[in-house]
């Protein structure tokens, strides 16, 4: 399975770095080693680090966002990606801490939030900055969305929400509505707490 968070963002200044980032998928491994950041020699985090890839999207040769995707996750993967997370600070949504059993996917849509977007904004910003995370999401990001790619044909998909769209047999995507997600007055049609979605 893999999952892919591609974040649009209209504003460039904040994020400078972004333009050094490479424009074809390159796993966070290689980017560090290549920028001479690689802190880490604790063998689970390297794993981890050569499963996850990112790369820069590019409108008009400028750089629009970014998006990441994990491959071959195994359910001990995502255990450890969670405290992995925690050092890092990663932009990951939080769907990628739904339950995967190699068949069987539980999305808790419970967790459909930007909190490690929010937070790794936070810790990239000063204080002041810090305060307004809410206003600069909205403000830097066109769309905020994750796609979920099979390796095998989905069989069925129980439960509704809004947000979950099935593309074809391979492919879910999640697309979050910022509007919805920071104004409390905005009601969604189905939201149901558990997406259960079942591959071959």
């Amino acid at each position: 399975m893999k999952a892919m968070t591609p974040d649009s963002l209209k504003q460039q200044k904040e994020f400078g770095e972004m333009d050094k980032l490479p424009t074809v998928w390159t796993s966070i491994f290689d980017i560090q080693k290549e920028e001479g950041k690689l802190k880490t020699q604790d063998p689970d985090s390297i794993r981890i680090m050569k499963k996850i890839f990112m790369k820069t999207n590019k409108e008009n040769n400028e750089p629009s966002g970014f998006s990441l995707k994990m491959e071959h996750f195994t359910q001990s993967d995502h255990q450890l990606l969670k405290s992995y997370n925690k050092k890092e600070k990663l932009p990951f949504d939080q769907n990628i801490f739904n339950n995967w059993d190699g068949k069987t996917l539980t999305i808790n849509t419970e967790n459909f939030n930007l909190k490690t977007i929010e937070e790794a904004l936070k810790s990239k910003a000063s204080k002041e900055e810090a305060e307004k995370v809410e206003g600069m999401i909205t403000m830097f990001f066109k769309s905020i969305g994750t796609t979920l790619k099979f390796e095998n044909k989905i069989i069925s998909i129980s439960g509704k929400h809004d947000w979950v769209k099935q593309m074809d047999n391979y492919t879910v995507k999640i697309d979050y509505d910022l509007k919805a997600m920071y104004d409390k007055e905005v009601k969604l049609k189905n939201t149901d707490k558990k997406i259960v979605i079942v591959t071959e």
